[in-house]
Order: C-alpha cells, then structure tokens, then sequence
C-alpha cells in the first residue's frame, strides 16, 4: 500500500470479492491486487472481474493470492493462466507438521531472452528459502522467470520439473502479473521479490 500510494495511486481495500459485481467502481479502477487464497467466487462476481480486465484493469498478485484463489472456478484459471498443484516438502525424517516442512533453498531464474522486460530488467537469478510453488500452466503466459522442482529418492515424481515462477497475461485490453513467491512478509521483503512485485504491480496497471 505505501509504494502503491507513493507511486500516486488511491488505495481501496475490500475484504470479500463483492466488489468484482459493482462494474461501474471496476470501470474506474486501474490496478486490482488481488491477495485471496483457496476460496470460492460466486459466478457474478467472476464475471464481473473477467470484464473489468478484459476492459482494461490490470490484475496482480502474488502466491496462493493470485495462484490458488478460487479453484472452483475454470473461468478463473483460464484467466490467471496458472494453478498452484504443489509445494515439495523437506525430507519425511525431519517434518514436524509445520509451515516450516515447506520451506526449501530453490532457485528462481531468469529467462535469459526475457531479461530486458520491465519487470525483471537488471535482475540475476536469485536464492529462496520458502515455499516452492509447483504451477501447472500453459504457453500463453510470457514467463520471465521460473523454478525448478527437484525430483529426490523421497518424491514421487521422477526427473525434475520446471515451473513458471513469474508470468504475464494479456486479457482483452487488460494485463495480468503473477509472481509465486510471496508466503511470508520476509519473503516479499526480499530485494528481488520486492522489486518483481513493485515493478509488475506499475506494469499491469491500466
């Protein structure tokens, strides 16, 4: 809210997703950042929020708050363009039944074609402890960084998997950011988080 406020834009906060169905305020708004995890969306309000973009809202957001909001709803994914499917946890000797099982070192890459795009420009790869989303997605999305699961004795997959781990969208005239890191505060204070979040919330903006 700060840098969205600093960067001039007049912040409004809902608690429910009400909001995507009162198309007159949507048509006024620039940028929706949506921060929602596995909950449900009634069939209006999808709507609603599906027009505004295609329209010319921007929507961002990051981790389960954009990835893994409402799974009842197909019209959503194919918005979005990515699902969260899975975060590997450590090895099952050490696992206590905390967040913490979740929390692995991965990297995140750039993509080294798409290293002059706004958002990630002048960026290197960078190191995460934290959780590690495994996204299914499709070849619309313009991946600008990704990640790669491992595949360990433990796992049940069985070679290593590469998942996007910053994407856009273009919807109708509106565009669409997602990055997946973001599980915890320490997480999107990390210079590199930070920086892709900031940098995509301006670039989806209308």
């Amino acid at each position: 809210m700060p840098f969205l406020e600093r960067s001039g834009y007049e912040v409004r906060i809902e608690e429910s997703t009400r909001v995507y169905s009162d198309a007159a305020f949507l048509g006024e708004v620039d940028l929706i950042v949506q921060a929602n995890t596995m909950n449900t969306i009634l069939a209006g309000e999808m709507a609603g929020l599906v027009a505004a973009v295609v329209a010319g809202a921007g929507l961002a957001g990051w981790h389960g708050g954009i990835a893994d909001s409402y799974r009842n709803s197909a019209d959503y994914l194919h918005l979005i363009g990515g699902q969260f499917a899975h975060h590997p946890a450590i090895d099952p000797a050490l696992r206590t039944g905390e967040q913490s099982d979740h929390y692995l070192d991965y990297d995140v890459n750039i993509v080294s074609e798409r290293r002059d795009h706004p958002i990630v420009r002048g960026l290197h790869d960078f190191r995460l402890t934290t959780e590690q989303y495994w996204v299914l997605s499709d070849s619309y999305n313009d991946v600008l960084a990704t990640t790669t699961v491992a595949s360990r004795p433990f796992d049940a997959w069985r070679t290593e998997v590469r998942c996007p781990a910053v994407w856009t969208r273009q919807w109708g005239k509106g565009r669409i950011f997602v990055c997946t890191a973001g599980h915890r505060v320490e997480v999107l204070d990390d210079p590199n988080v930070r920086t892709i979040i900031e940098r995509g919330m301006l670039w989806a903006s209308r």
